[in-house]
């Protein structure tokens, strides 16, 4: 008859072997388990590093100043040509005639270095010839209308200027000097050559004049005329 083993008796000469077995799975976990918690460790370090930026590095965040605009500057001073206090309003209308008279432009110097009244603030004006019998008050439009019709009656539009249809205002200033007579002419605005030179000899035929006079005394007085070439 064959003798069977019983199998529970294997199983108990084994169990150490399994005891063994079994303590050394556990450390093997245990160990495996305190390398996993230091590399989670080392891990979260890393995650945790923060930024931070030098305070000298800083940019310091401004705002640009925006300065108010200048102000506009102030508008160019307009220079007004004035050759004397008190322009004459008289406008000459010079129109071409037939007349052939030609005369010898003259300007006279003054002869005595007296103060020069302005027409506008000497005491007595100028008389012209005629107008002696009129009023004091009424002896300036007098004076006027006698230059006026003096240069209109005398005036001779320049061949070159006609042909070339020049037409201009012409100034021209003068003295009455303490005799009555025309000296000093000046032009003192105009451009072309042949119309000065004609103004300048209507303003020179002006026949002699009573002097203005300042405190009863007769003195030289100075007098400003516009002369308008124009064609038509």
């Amino acid at each position: 008859m064959e003798t069977k083993k019983n199998p529970k008796a294997n199983l108990e000469t084994k169990r150490g072997m399994f005891i063994q077995i079994g303590l050394v799975v556990a450390i093997s976990v245990s160990l495996v388990a305190f390398e996993w918690k230091s590399y989670e460790k080392s891990a979260s370090d890393l995650g945790s590093m923060e930024l931070a930026l030098d305070d000298e590095e800083m940019i310091p965040i401004t705002q640009r100043e925006i300065k108010p605009p200048p102000p506009p500057p102030p508008p160019p001073e307009i220079i007004q040509i004035v050759e004397d206090d008190v322009e004459i309003e008289v406008e000459l209308e010079i129109e071409e005639t037939d007349s052939d008279e030609d005369e010898i432009i003259e300007i006279e110097e003054e002869e005595e270095d007296d103060e020069i009244f302005n027409f506008a603030v000497v005491e007595d004006k100028p008389i012209y010839p005629g107008c002696e019998k009129v009023s004091k008050d009424e002896r300036y439009i007098c004076f006027q209308q006698g230059i006026m019709k003096h240069i209109r009656s005398n005036f001779k539009y320049p061949a070159i200027p006609k042909e070339m249809g020049i037409s201009e205002k012409i100034f021209v200033q003068f003295v009455i000097d303490k005799a009555g007579r025309i000296t000093n002419s000046l032009v003192v605005r105009g451009e072309d050559k042949h119309l000065k030179e004609e103004a300048l000899r209507l303003v020179n035929s002006i026949p002699k004049l009573q002097a203005a006079k300042q405190r009863g005394k007769p003195v030289p007085c100075s007098f400003t005329v516009p002369i308008n070439f124009k064609l038509q």
